[in-house]
């Protein structure tokens, strides 16, 4: 047989699978238009002919899910009875579902939201929807009808809030009713259509112990850190986007004692502290006429005089990095904020570029003085390959030699390489050195033994597990 022979009996072959793929695309196509179809009957239907009854039950604030089923359901069966044929006996309670969602809930993702293994929803467009799902990102089969479709739920999310978006506003951080945080940006800025990032908030806030089974730090670090929030040692928590910043952050901050006022500073409230005593403050954007915005950094300032004992900024991204250092050099030590950086002397670097950017002509010197006198500890996070997080680094700030600012790991993670699953293999080891802090614990009464730093020290019981 010739090779143009087999060539020609090949492209047959395909030409068949690709005329097959084609017509069950198309009757997929067709199936999912029909779908579609009957659930916008529906719900149109739901909202011309409810009664006053059936309108309370769907708008109450306590909603009780079996009368909103029941009535949904009622309105479902009417019109299938109308056409029995439109959609399978098994698909009626997932139309149920849908339709409760489009009315009540964020439509298409509002399933997405309810899943407790998802951690993060990214929409790219209507037609595109992925997960993050233990680290990982996984494509979704959800789908909007159209732009139009995506923007009447952006409007759901932001309405409530006060918040708005249009072509002269295209893009609004927002925070879901469960504190999830929420960017929105649309066109002209996003080329594919309205985007939704979302990163979802743990139902239970997560503790220490969580992050220790986790991985993403072991006992010996959990107990220094604790230690270093009782002995007021100010705090930079640093790593890239979705690293477990301000997941950490909220973890140390449960540290800091009952007795303390904490001021927490977000520009999306995210943390959720478990003190009595805590004020929660949240930047504010410009109205539809440019005016009233209040930035982080209006709020830093402004949280100086509210009399804190601790200061938690969420993280500093400008000139209000200036304001927090200055915070820290003038009596509120103890206070907390994370920022972003690849490594912990990436963070100075950053630390510095922000200060820059307040608009004052510091010189470089005064602006490394500054950050090596405010900034005891840099707490490095990364994300690795496999999706865990981990604390890769915990870095002091020492003091500055010439021009430089120094450091020194007190902890650190080693990794050795990944095992047949594609987990990281590696483990949390101290360094050996002692921070030079030291006496920030014997002044605010912190004790831990001499041996603790040592690489086989304070293994046993030579270190306080009370956090535990």
């Amino acid at each position: 047989m010739s090779l143009l022979t087999r060539l020609g009996r090949m492209d047959g072959k395909n030409r068949q699978v690709m005329i097959f793929s084609s017509h069950e695309e198309n009757q997929d196509m067709a199936e999912e238009a029909s779908y579609q179809n009957i659930k916008h009957r529906i719900h149109q239907r739901i909202v011309e002919e409810m009664t006053p009854a059936e309108q309370r039950v769907l708008s109450s604030v306590n909603q009780d899910a079996h009368q909103v089923e029941a009535v949904i359901s009622k309105y479902c069966q009417e019109v299938m009875e109308e056409e029995p044929f439109a959609v399978s006996r098994g698909e009626v309670k997932h139309l149920i579902e849908d339709i409760q969602d489009e009315m009540l809930g964020l439509g298409p993702i509002q399933s997405l939201l309810d899943d407790d293994s998802i951690t993060e929803v990214m929409v790219n467009g209507p037609k595109k929807v992925f997960v993050e799902r233990l680290g990982k990102l996984e494509y979704t089969d959800v789908k909007f009808h159209d732009n139009a479709h995506l923007m009447n739920i952006i409007e759901r999310i932001l309405t409530p809030l006060g918040r708005r978006i249009d072509e002269s506003s295209p893009l609004v951080d927002a925070r879901l009713e469960d504190g999830s945080r929420v960017n929105i940006i649309i066109p002209p800025l996003s080329l594919v259509g309205p985007a939704i990032t979302i990163r979802k908030f743990s139902k239970k806030p997560l503790s220490v112990e969580n992050l220790i089974s986790f991985g993403t730090m072991d006992e010996k670090m959990a107990t220094f850190l604790r230690a270093c929030v009782r002995a007021r040692i100010n705090i930079l928590v640093s790593g890239g986007t979705g690293s477990g910043k301000t997941t950490t952050l909220n973890v140390i901050s449960s540290f800091i004692p009952e007795r303390e006022r904490i001021v927490t500073i977000e520009d999306a409230a995210e943390l959720r502290l478990q003190q009595e005593h805590v004020v929660t403050l949240e930047s504010r954007p410009a109205n539809i006429e440019g005016k009233g915005q209040i930035t982080i950094r209006d709020l830093v300032r402004n949280a100086l005089r509210m009399r804190p004992d601790r200061i938690i900024v969420g993280e500093v991204r400008s000139g209000e990095a200036l304001d927090m250092l200055q915070a820290m050099n003038t009596g509120h030590d103890g206070s907390l904020t994370t920022a972003h950086a690849n490594s912990p002397r990436d963070a100075l670097s950053r630390l510095e570029t922000m200060v820059l950017m307040s608009g004052l002509e510091l010189p470089v010197r005064a602006i490394r003085e500054q950050i090596s006198s405010a900034i005891d500890l840099i707490i490095q996070q990364s994300r690795i390959r496999d999706g865990s997080r981990k604390i890769t680094y915990i870095t002091e700030v020492q003091h500055m030699e010439d021009n430089t600012i120094t450091t020194q790991d007190i902890f650190r993670y080693e990794q050795t390489g990944f095992d047949e699953n594609g987990k990281a293999i590696g483990h949390f080891v101290p360094t050996g050195l002692q921070p030079g802090f030291l006496d920030k614990f014997e002044l605010n009464g912190v004790e831990l033994p001499e041996e603790f730093f040592m690489p086989n020290g304070g293994s046993d019981e030579n270190y306080d597990r009370s956090v535990f």
